[in-house]
């Protein structure tokens, strides 16, 4: 597997008890994805297991910019991370 080239690594601890937890945080970040046009998040995962999201970001999107996506599906997060440096939630 290739080396990702976004220019952002972004990675959430999220407070999931479910996979319908999983789900939403996935649905978010899915919309997020990037076009043509649009700086957006070029791949992510989720674990319910980990309770961890990766998100690996165009340089136009904003770490802050993601946290409130995720935030507004009701979940909390408990850290967060920006290229290595843990940042606030």
């Amino acid at each position: 597997m290739a080396a990702n080239t976004s220019p952002h690594h972004y990675q959430f601890n999220i407070t999931m008890t479910c996979s319908g937890c999983s789900g939403a945080i996935d649905r978010v970040l899915k919309k997020m994805q990037g076009s043509k046009n649009h700086s957006g998040i070029d791949n992510y995962t989720v674990s319910l297991e980990n309770q961890t999201a990766d998100v690996y970001a165009e340089e136009g999107l904003a770490y802050e910019t993601v946290l409130e996506k995720i935030k507004k599906t009701g979940k909390e997060v408990t850290k967060g991370w920006r290229d290595g440096s843990e940042v606030g939630v």
